[in-house]
């Protein structure tokens, strides 16, 4: 096999090379058949050898055995053991050729770093296990700090890392060292599991439990109201994962002191757009999870604590996933008479909901309609909807709910449009809507 290798000339050595025929800039070079990877064809940057004795590239084998293989592609043989062996003698030798082919142009490869074993990662938990058993917060978080260093160090050794249990042993080591009264004394080597559990997301079941249990809330809790802005990142995303696969633990959750007012804080005073989605999700689990006995009282209190207004003031210039997730939460509020009361007197709600319907995505599109519909319908126990009906013809609600209509939404929005049409349509004589429709950002599904 050849391969074309361009090289820069010096002009003073021109004449030289052209003597030998070298007029052009491209020199055929036949790279050594052992040097290359027998998959791939190209020359091996990070030679590894199999339990049969064939050696490849370890990118290429790595895919081959990430595809569900377990045998050699070269002789067809089963693998005893799919942990590739680097070979550094052929490394070696390629390093060597490639130095002595610089003058055309060849650049010599690196020095792998050699990735972290099944077996490596093994020993590694199970010394973090045996340190969390024995209360040892100084080597168990070396150890967690050395997991980290291997998470971050290459995808491959992530993979190796959450296949192995990490996640399960990670967890399972805060809970040990949650435990009441251990807060202070152990918060260093719990800032370095929470670390550590949000590079390798998504957390499983087993993980989860642990997380979960009422130590390990209770100490998430304290990095959410007290801890710096790293420690809050960390402590809600991993909260978010411990909720979103146990949703009953909200119920816990809203127990805790402090737990909804530094949640309300992420929004209030926000750290970056991945903790304040995490905020807004958990506070959307609360609201929509927790015991019928207790949902209007969550809901009270995170109205007390102005989260309407804030969500109002958060949505106008969202992201897209950030606006959805506090429509998705302003939704749920709205579920409350207390929560209805609070965004009828917010001047900024009706606008701002009516005008991002079509304008950020379908989900949000549900939302808005989902929250006028709360506001503005009929019911006995509260005041006269008249006022805000009028209000929402103003900002040209009329005409946006009849094209949902047309364009087709989701059987429920739909019920819902069609009442507040009705309803609307006993004002619209009392009032000409002033607003225009603005179509350019309209995709039509037909």
């Amino acid at each position: 096999m050849t391969l074309s290798w361009r090289r820069l000339r010096p002009g003073r050595h021109a004449a030289k090379h052209s003597r030998h025929g070298e007029a052009g800039g491209d020199i055929e070079l036949t790279i050594p058949s052992h040097f290359r990877c027998p998959i791939s064809l190209d020359l091996m940057k990070d030679p590894v050898t199999l339990s049969t004795g064939i050696t490849y590239d370890r990118q290429s084998i790595e895919k081959w055995i990430e595809a569900g293989n377990v045998t050699c592609p070269t002789t067809n043989q089963v693998l005893t053991t799919l942990e590739p062996i680097p070979n550094h003698t052929i490394r070696k030798m390629i390093q060597d050729w490639c130095v002595e082919k610089k003058s055309f142009g060849v650049e010599r490869i690196p020095t792998p770093r050699i990735p972290v074993s099944s077996v490596e990662v093994a020993e590694i938990l199970s010394r973090i296990t045996s340190s969390a058993e024995k209360k040892d917060e100084a080597g168990c978080r070396e150890l967690v700090q050395k997991v980290k260093a291997l998470t971050k160090e290459s995808e491959r050794n992530k993979r190796c890392i959450v296949a192995n249990g990490a996640a399960s042993s990670l967890a399972a080591a805060f809970g040990a060292f949650s435990t009441a009264g251990s807060f202070h004394e152990n918060v260093g080597v719990l800032e370095e599991i929470l670390s550590a559990l949000t590079l390798i997301f998504p957390l499983h079941s087993e993980a989860n439990v642990y997380l979960g249990s009422t130590d390990s809330l209770h100490c998430m809790v304290r990095f959410l109201d007290g801890g710096d802005l790293s420690q809050r990142r960390n402590a809600v995303l991993v909260l978010k994962e411990a909720l979103s696969a146990d949703k009953q633990k909200t119920d816990a959750l809203e127990e805790i002191e402090g737990a909804l007012e530094a949640l309300v804080k992420l929004i209030k005073e926000p750290i970056c757009p991945t903790s304040t989605k995490a905020s807004l999700v958990i506070i959307y689990h609360m609201l929509n999870s927790t015991s019928s006995s207790s949902r209007e009282s969550v809901k009270g209190k995170f109205v007390q604590m102005g989260l309407v207004s804030m969500l109002s003031e958060l949505v106008v210039d969202a992201e897209r996933s950030i606006c959805e997730k506090a429509l998705g939460v302003l939704d749920a509020i709205c579920g409350s008479k207390q929560g209805r009361e609070e965004a009828r007197d917010n001047a900024l709600i009706m606008p701002v909901v009516v005008k991002k319907m079509f304008r950020v995505s379908d989900l949000a599109t549900e939302f808005a309609v989902s929250i006028l519909w709360k506001l503005c319908k009929k019911d006995e126990r509260e005041d006269d909807e008249g006022g805000l009906v009028l209000e929402v013809l103003q900002v040209g609600v009329f005409q946006k709910l009849l094209l949902l209509l047309q364009v087709g939404c989701g059987e429920r929005t739909k019920e819902k449009a069609t009442e507040l049409l009705k309803l609307l349509n006993l004002h619209r004589a009392r009032l000409e809507c002033i607003e225009s429709m603005d179509f350019k950002e309209l995709k039509r599904p037909f």
